[in-house]
């Protein structure tokens, strides 16, 4: 990758930071599952994604030093308790590798949105370049096992047809339309991000050693469970199939592999990564109860977002990212 003479951005700096405390979070789970996997391709795709993330690690190091900033601490082989009895099944950590690709392709993407510099543009390339890979391997690995949830199929209408009426958006008073494949699409998507952050909080809150961890993991799963009923509820009504969900592919263990740090700020992440699926499905909603269930999921997630940000705050467990200097503190001290 070419050098180009000049200072990277505070956008850049910021998604490098983000790209690694994230990154490197995730990768931590991927190094405890890979250590419990039986199913010899599940593992090969494990394997592959850590070795992927080691080289992409090492480029965002290589970019933060030469710029002069400190590196992020991230998480470390202290937040993982390699030896920790099982905690998911083979097919549960499948499911995890799939959404978690899904969700790097959406980092990498903004990421590459906010660079300019020739070179880092074309990391982010072979990020994406990378996750469009393993996205493909785990859907076809789910679909050789017969795990793949395929979104719903209906039958298509004889020719094209444009919105007639008011009746398209109402959906209290008068007879609701049947979904539209745009709403569809978001629905699908949003219940099965919230049955694996649903699933996390399960495994994580038998595995915590904080009481105040466990209370906020127990009550994410309450929310989570919440809006997968309000979402499934409304796919239900038009008759169309709901995801499975993977709760008994969490298994009795309540041997920690990962620290308390660790787990709370995962499912900060998904809660914080989720806000913009629901704000998609928000803005594909012409329906005017979607509208108010996606409204009422945001909200509901912002205060449950302001609760984990407290615990971590309160644990000094987040890191915080580069600030902007000072100013107003640099002229005092002249």
């Amino acid at each position: 990758m070419e050098k180009e003479n000049i200072k990277l951005t505070s956008a850049e700096i910021g998604t490098l930071w983000l790209e690694y405390v994230n990154g490197t979070a995730v990768d931590t789970i991927n190094r405890y599952m890979i250590s419990i996997i039986e199913d010899q391709d599940i593992k090969d795709l494990f394997e592959d994604a850590i070795n992927v993330f080691s080289s992409q690690k090492n480029q965002i190091v290589q970019f933060i030093k030469e710029e002069g900033f400190p590196v992020p601490i991230g998480f470390t082989e202290s937040d993982l308790n390699k030896n920790a009895k099982r905690l998911f099944s083979d097919i549960f950590c499948l499911h995890y590798l799939n959404i978690m690709t899904l969700h790097g392709l959406l980092g990498h993407s903004t990421s590459l949105s906010s660079s300019v510099r020739r070179d880092l543009r074309q990391f982010y390339d072979s990020c994406s370049n990378d996750g469009m890979s393993m996205y493909h391997r785990t859907v076809e690995l789910l679909l050789d096992k017969g795990h793949f949830q395929r979104d719903p199929y209906f039958f298509p209408d004889q020719l094209p047809e444009f919105v007639s009426g008011q009746q398209f958006i109402d959906g209290y008073f008068f007879d609701k339309r049947p979904l539209a494949s745009t709403e569809i699409i978001a629905l699908s998507l949003n219940v099965k991000k919230k049955i694996l952050e649903k699933s996390l909080s399960i495994g994580f809150s038998q595995v915590t050693h904080s009481k105040e961890v466990r209370k906020f993991l127990e009550s994410a799963q309450n929310a989570s469970d919440q809006q997968i009923q309000s979402l499934s509820k409304i796919l239900k009504a038009d008759n169309l199939p709901v995801p499975m969900s993977w709760e008994t592919e969490v298994t009795n263990s309540q041997e920690s592999p990962f620290s308390d740090k660790l787990m709370l700020y995962h499912i900060g992440f998904l809660l914080q990564t989720a806000q913009s699926f629901h704000g998609a499905g928000l803005a594909s909603a012409m329906r005017i109860d979607l509208v108010t269930t996606y409204e009422k999921i945001i909200l509901k997630n912002l205060t449950i977002t302001k609760e984990w940000f407290n615990l971590m705050t309160k644990n000094k467990w987040l890191e915080q990212p580069p600030l902007a200097p000072d100013r107003k503190e640099i002229a005092k001290d002249k």
